[in-house]
């Protein structure tokens, strides 16, 4: 099978984390052993500079929702093309925490930038370059805060209010029932049913699984 880019989506709390290991586990069993995981912000040296501006809970200045944009997208551009694009090409699958996806949630849902606004970036950073499945695991916003609260200290964006993480979901929803790569899976069932449900999407969306 050609090398697929596989994004995981969806809230603070959502438990990407634990997604990406059963998405990894899946692979490894049906025979797929080149593969990498990445992060956005970040993957890269620079980007990982990018991710430290932008979560840095203490600012010399506030941070514009447009400059945010364009930090998160210029992040994305490094990793796209210095990580996620050879990876593919010499056959190696990659699984993405966050891509193209979020941007629509967080800077349009979240910060309420105006959609062209994001189109017309998005467009000269990516162009026609896509995920090939998209898995976004939908948590109410409440429950993904509460989550995040026992881990310890939180960052700029989590530390947003909880209207700001109701737009995010709303918009999520929304671009959800645009696209027939993305399935949604309700990840505030316990985790082995979560676990079972990304399996079953998996296996639905690649039949050569079976």
């Amino acid at each position: 099978m050609k090398a697929q880019l596989i994004v995981i989506e969806g809230l603070e709390g959502a438990g990407k984390s634990t997604a990406i290991e059963c998405v990894q586990q899946l692979l490894q069993q049906v025979g797929i052993d080149q593969m990498i995981a990445t992060r956005e912000p970040g993957g890269t040296v620079f980007a990982e500079k990018i991710r430290d501006i932008v979560k840095a809970t203490e600012q010399a200045e506030q941070l514009l929702p447009e400059s945010e944009l364009l930090l998160m997208m210029a992040a994305r551009k490094q990793l796209v093309e210095h990580v996620i694009k050879p990876a593919l090409a010499k056959g190696c699958w990659v699984i993405a925490d966050r891509h193209a996806l979020s941007t629509w949630a967080y800077q349009g849902g979240g910060r309420q930038l105006p959609d062209d606004m994001i189109q017309a970036v998005h467009h000269v950073i990516l162009a026609e370059f896509k995920p090939d499945f998209t898995l976004y695991l939908d948590v109410d916003p409440s429950i993904g805060l509460e989550r995040i609260g026992k881990r310890g200290q939180l960052d700029r964006i989590e530390q947003e209010d909880l209207a700001f993480f109701t737009r995010i979901r709303s918009k999520y929803l929304e671009l959800v029932h645009t696209d027939d790569n993305i399935v949604l899976i309700d990840a505030s069932q316990p985790l082995a049913t979560v676990q079972q449900a990304i399996r079953a999407a998996l296996m639905a969306y690649y039949p050569e699984f079976s």
